[in-house]
């Protein structure tokens, strides 16, 4: 017979009072109850009950085992809802914050096909270059791009961010094309402040890897800004490829230093440990490193 069954019942016999009190709860015979409880008595080598016709107490083994199985029946419990909620619909709304580049560049597009997919959910995107407080501003995830600072947040490794160095044909043609990193030190770069490549950029070539400082009169928080300063041949820019692809293309941007790799820039996206895991942010989860994942 199931231990796990006759756990159950040698709980209800001891909050009930006695076998024939559990045996109408559990919709029983008694002497199924009774046999339940001996059979459990049995595989444990000891007994938990003493019984009488009159009365019934705990033995001290029983009274050890009766607090031990609670814990363990509320634990399977607890489990068995999880479980149970994981396979529910998503629905409910759903809060989450994004580097305005990756939000806008990458993961706005995505998220008509993720609402497609859940209907009963809604989602409201905040797109912001600041260090968010998931908790205190209650977002249900956030993205973060770069190495991550330690936090008590879970972290989804997704794909790095492709750089690249582009100018605007203007630009090259009066300043020059640098041929190798070490040129960046006589150009104009345009400095994004929100990270590491405000003082230095790093690259992979021939000779291994190579950091140069870099300087420029133009400086800001904002990649779009950036980029309409590179558009106007302002300087030389260091940007993720999805958001300067198009003016590749469309020749208005030229790419520099083709030859030399640049780190990619590392893409997670976080949430918090002690928030129960509902249908809506797994799905959300899930979603993310299908399209996003490396």
């Amino acid at each position: 017979m199931d231990r796990l069954t006759c756990m159950q019942t040698f709980i209800r016999v001891v909050e009930s009072g006695s076998i024939s009190a559990a045996a109408g709860e559990l919709d029983q015979s008694s002497q199924l109850t009774g046999k339940q409880l001996r059979m459990l008595e049995q595989n444990l080598g000891i007994q938990l009950i003493n019984r009488t016709t009159r009365s019934q107490s705990l033995t001290d083994s029983g009274r050890l085992f009766y607090e031990r199985a609670k814990n363990i029946l509320a634990e399977m419990e607890e489990a068995e809802a999880v479980i149970a909620e994981t396979r529910a619909i998503p629905r409910g709304n759903l809060r989450i914050s994004a580097p305005i580049t990756f939000g806008s560049q990458l993961l706005a597009s995505k998220l008509p096909e993720y609402l497609k997919q859940n209907p009963e959910v809604s989602l409201e995107l905040c797109l912001s270059n600041r260090t968010v407080d998931l908790v205190e501003e209650r977002f249900d995830a956030v993205f973060r791009t770069g190495e991550l600072a330690d936090s008590q947040l879970l972290a989804r490794t997704l794909a790095p961010y492709q750089m690249v160095i582009c100018a605007a044909p203007a630009y090259l043609e009066e300043a020059g094309t640098p041929s190798v990193p070490q040129d960046l030190t006589r150009h104009q770069c345009l400095i994004f402040t929100h990270t590491s490549m405000r003082t230095e950029w790093k690259f992979e070539g021939p000779g291994g890897q190579v950091s140069v400082p870099v300087t420029g009169r133009f400086k800001t928080d904002n990649s779009e800004a950036l980029l309409a300063a590179a558009l106007s041949g302002l300087g030389i820019i260091m940007q993720p490829l999805p958001l300067m692809s198009a003016d590749i293309a469309a020749g208005r941007l030229v790419r520099v230093l083709p030859d030399y790799e640049l780190p990619g820039r590392p893409v997670h996206v976080l949430y918090a440990q002690d928030r129960r895991m509902t249908p809506r942010l797994r799905s959300f989860i899930d979603f993310c490193i299908t399209h996003f994942g490396t």
